[in-house]
Parts: C-alpha cells; sequence; structure tokens
C-alpha cells in the first residue's frame, strides 16, 4: 500500500537535495558507489529521508481514509448487542472526529510539502513541528480506538472480549501498512493499541488472558520489526529513484550541451564557408594575374629574356599558381557542399564519354609515370542522369589519386556496370600501393593523408575522396572502397536505379536543356545525346 508512493515522492526527495546540497547531483554515477561515495550518499539519505519517507505516510493515510471509519463503524454495529448505544454512539462519534482531525493535519502537510502556504503554516514553521503535530494526531486516533477496552468492556464476556481484541489487532495492522515508512508514527499508532490491550488482558487477571497478552506483545514486535525492513526498503527505493533522476537530469543537461555546441559548429561551418565564398575572387584574380605575366616572361611574348633561370622561374612561378587555384577551387566545392549550396544541373550523360574525357586530361601524367589506364564501359549501358561537371569532377578525382599512387609499370583501368537493384556502378580499379584498412576511414575525410601520402612526400591536401563522397551524396550514391596494402585500390561510385534513364521517355527535353544558354547550344546538346544513344 505504501509503495504506490514512492513515484509522487521521489521528484521531491530530488528537489530537497539539489536545494540543500547545490552542485551535488552532477557527481552521481551509474556504477555501485564505495569509499567517500558511499559515506557521501549515507548522509544524504539520513538528510532528506525523514521529510520523504512522512510525506509516504501523509499519502497513504489520505488515499485509505474511508477504510478504517467503515470498520469503526462494523465495530459499533457488533457491539450493540452487548453494550449501551449511547456509548456506542459517543465512541463512534470521537473515532470520526479523530479521523477527520488526522485527515486536515495530513491534508496539511501535503499541501505545504509543494510548498504552499496553509492554515497551519505561521504555527508550524519546521519540519520537527509537522512532525509533531502529525505524531499527535495518530496518538489521538489510537487512544479513540483503545476507548472500547475499558468503556465497553463487559466482564466474563470471553466472545465481546475476544471481538474486541481481534478487531483492535485489526486496526493495529492497518495502521502498520499505511505507517510503515516513519517508524514513530507506528509506535504512536499500532504501539499504543498493543500496549493497551496488554494492560487490558493484564487487568483481568486470568491465565487466558495473559497468554493472549503475551501473543500480542510478541506478534506487536514482529510487526515493528517487519516495519522497519520495510522503511529500509522505501528509503533504498526512494534513493535509488532520486538517483536515477538524477542521473536523467545530468544526461539531459549533457544532451542539450552537445546539441548547443552543434549548433555553435554549424554556425561556425557556415560562417567559414561564406569566408572562403567571399575570399573566392580576392584569391582568384590576384592568382590569375601571377599566372598570366608568369607565362607571358615564359614565352618570351614581349622578347627575349637574356637569363634563362628567369624563364624557369616563370615556369616554376606559373606551376605553382595553378597548383594553388586548384587547390583553391577544390576546398570552394568541398564548403558549398558542406554548406548544401552545391546545385546539380542535372543531364543525360554518356557515360562512356565522360571516362573517355577524364581518362584524356590525366593520360599525360599517367604516361610520364609508366602506368596503363583501360576502360571497359559496355555500349549497351544507359545514360546516366547527373551533373556532367561533377560526375567529372569524381572521376578526375579518383584517377588522381589512382595515378599517384600506383607505381611505374602499373595498370588502372575505370569500369561501369548495371549494379543489383538496378542501378548503376562506377569503378576505378589500380593495383598500385593500396591503403591499409585501418586508415580506409580516416582517408576519406576532409584534409586527411594517409601514411603512405606522408611518407612518399605526394603532393595533395587531402581533399579528393571527401569531395567524391559529398558529390556522390548529392545524387543519391554511395562511394564504397576495398585497399589492400601492396595490393591495390577499389573504389565504386553505386547510383540509384532512379538515376539510370532506360529510354527517351525516362529523359524528357528538360534534361538535354540549359536556360542559360542559347537555342543553338541546347540543339546540338539534345543531337549529341542522341547520337551517345546506342542503337
Amino acid at each position: 500500500m505504501g509503495y504506490i508512493d514512492l513515484k509522487g515522492t521521489s521528484a521531491r526527495l530530488l528537489k530537497a537535495t539539489a536545494a540543500t546540497a547545490p552542485g551535488k547531483e552532477d557527481r552521481v554515477r551509474l556504477t555501485l558507489r564505495t569509499g567517500k561515495d558511499a559515506d557521501a550518499h549515507a548522509a544524504f539519505a539520513n538528510r532528506n529521508g525523514e521529510e520523504t519517507l512522512l510525506l509516504i505516510f501523509v499519502r497513504n493515510q489520505l488515499r485509505v481514509a474511508l477504510a478504517l471509519p467503515l470498520i469503526a463503524l462494523l465495530f459499533s454495529l457488533a457491539n450493540l448487542s452487548w453494550s449501551n448505544v449511547w456509548a456506542v454512539f459517543t465512541w463512534l462519534v470521537l473515532v470520526l472526529l479523530a479521523q477527520g482531525i488526522q485527515v486536515i493535519v495530513c491534508h496539511a502537510y501535503e499541501i505545504h510539502s509543494r510548498g504552499e502556504r496553509t492554515r497551519f503554516s505561521r504555527i508550524l514553521r519546521t519540519q520537527t513541528d509537522w512532525n509533531g503535530l502529525i505524531l499527535a494526531s495518530e496518538l489521538l486516533y489510537a487512544l479513540t480506538w483503545v476507548l472500547p477496552l475499558f468503556s465497553l468492556w463487559n466482564g466474563g464476556n470471553t466472545l465481546q472480549h475476544m471481538f474486541m481484541i481481534a478487531v483492535l489487532m485489526v486496526v493495529a495492522a492497518v495502521r502498520i501498512l499505511i505507517a510503515f515508512s516513519f517508524l514513530p508514527i507506528v509506535l504512536a499508532g499500532s504501539g499504543v493499541i498493543t500496549l493497551a490491550i496488554v494492560l487490558r488482558c493484564v487487568l483481568a487477571g486470568e491465565p487466558f488472558y495473559i497468554w493472549l497478552a503475551a501473543i500480542v506483545l510478541i506478534t506487536e514486535i514482529f510487526f515493528i520489526q517487519l516495519s522497519r525492513r520495510l522503511q529500509e526498503t522505501a528509503q533504498e527505493m526512494l534513493t535509488l529513484k532520486a538517483e536515477r533522476e538524477r542521473l536523467i537530469d545530468k544526461l539531459a543537461a549533457a544532451r542539450d550541451r552537445a546539441e548547443e555546441a552543434r549548433r555553435r559548429a554549424e554556425r561556425a561551418n557556415r560562417a567559414k564557408s561564406m569566408f572562403l565564398a567571399n575570399m573566392s575572387h580576392e584569391l582568384r584574380t590576384p592568382l590569375n594575374a601571377i599566372m598570366g605575366f608568369s607565362e607571358i616572361i615564359e614565352k618570351e611574348l614581349f622578347g627575349p629574356v637574356n637569363v634563362p633561370q628567369y624563364r624557369d622561374y616563370a615556369h616554376d612561378i606559373r606551376e605553382s599558381g595553378q597548383y594553388l587555384l586548384s587547390l583553391i577551387n577544390d576546398i570552394l566545392d568541398l564548403s558549398r557542399i558542406e554548406a548544401g549550396r552545391f546545385e546539380l544541373r542535372e543531364e543525360a550523360v554518356d557515360l562512356a564519354r565522360q571516362v573517355e574525357e577524364c581518362v584524356r586530361l590525366v593520360s599525360f601524367r599517367a604516361t610520364e609515370r609508366g602506368l596503363k589506364i583501360t576502360t571497359d564501359i559496355p555500349q549497351e549501358l544507359p545514360a546516366l542522369k547527373a551533373d556532367p561537371r561533377a560526375l567529372r569532377q569524381i572521376l578526375l578525382n579518383l584517377l588522381s589519386n589512382a595515378v599517384k599512387f600506383t607505381d611505374r609499370g602499373g595498370r588502372i583501368s575505370v569500369r561501369a556496370r548495371r549494379a543489383q537493384g538496378g542501378g548503376l556502378c562506377l569503378s576505378v580499379i589500380d593495383n598500385g600501393i593500396g591503403i591499409d584498412p585501418a586508415e580506409l576511414a580516416d582517408v576519406q575525410q576532409a584534409f586527411a593523408r594517409g601514411k603512405n601520402a606522408l611518407d612518399g612526400a605526394v603532393e595533395g591536401a587531402g581533399l579528393g575522396l571527401a569531395i567524391v563522397h559529398g558529390l556522390a551524396r548529392l545524387h543519391g550514391a554511395s562511394v564504397q572502397f576495398d585497399s589492400r596494402r601492396d595490393e591495390g585500390t577499389t573504389v565504386q561510385v553505386i547510383f540509384p536505379p532512379e538515376r539510370v534513364a532506360e529510354d527517351e521517355t525516362d529523359l524528357g527535353l528538360e534534361a538535354f536543356l540549359d536556360p542559360e544558354e542559347t537555342i543553338d547550344d541546347n540543339r546540338r546538346r539534345l543531337l549529341d545525346a542522341l547520337d551517345a544513344r546506342p542503337a
């Protein structure tokens, strides 16, 4: 009966803990406490337990307020056959008055526990005052119940005596069940009733009543011990409940901090993207001038250069400028992807033509390194609905990485196949130095470079694979890596089925037309796409 109140009072216990020991709730751990933590926990329970356990009794009393009056009414009706009607009626009125007083006091304490003012607030200023008032109401209630032992007791009527004692023991048991959480109330209620029964039996003087008094006394001792065990259990449950709620509050606070950190990171990322976008023009303009003037000097367009080293310096300046411009473009593309500002301009793409163009762009460098690049694109492969520039960027980044990390005499292959489920799989395969499987997740992050790149002093900023992932994600595609050290690397970009154009009706003219181009350009784009489709 008392356990149903644990949930309702645990919040009060937590509130009192936070008020009396600020910051202590942050030290709760979801592990067994030992040493200093155990001592701190015990002090916490002792300081707040009395108020909370008293509140359990108060709420239990209010919830079963009609139980004992009903027993009192039945007790009175039964005693009418043995006692005077007015005596029985007077006792019943006294019991109900005592019950009413206790209900009023308990109700006032419940209001007080919520922090609200009551009619007793001016008089009862401390918890000790409330404890005394509730104990007094319980004592008054118990005294009214033991009155029949002396006012309605008929000498020689053993049946009445046994009936009275049995009913009063039931009342004592009920009071223990209601007040188990607060031992002083148990003693003031059931204890007084038990002592009155023992006294009445001793005054009877007969051996039968003496034995009955002994049984009643032993039963009360058992009830008190049981009440203590129940009180300890209640304290443990309240403590565990409070600990769980404090842990929940701590987790909620951590979640809020993480959410705020995430918002700050997003704002910082947007600020970074805006900064890079605004700086793009400022960086590109001087770079174009540097590359242009260095090319003029290198090619001696305005006359011969008398010192040959100047032409070499101009060549180095132009190469460095081109590398820096490429790096700036990669950073800007990655920033636009992360900020969600990279807009796809989709059209029907002939994959074989795109692969051929990208291979041609990297073929010069591959030839310098003695690499062989092959392509395997079936003629019956359908067109792909994608942004041509983004697709070329994906291919160029993958091919550039393959060229960088494949030793002289190696092979690079570009393949395209229909994927399971109806999609399209584009693969770049090399037999280069490969990547340690433990590094695969790291090298796919922005500005991350693997051990091979660092040891071999390979140029690059570690943006290629991050851009590949971002552009693939914009197309709804996934990127899969399979690599082994000294065995090579296979990278697959798998486009979903909705990106595959099975026939002309899937594409539509809008896939080929660009509103920013002229009519002739759009006508040429459409004819090229139709010519590229398989017969």
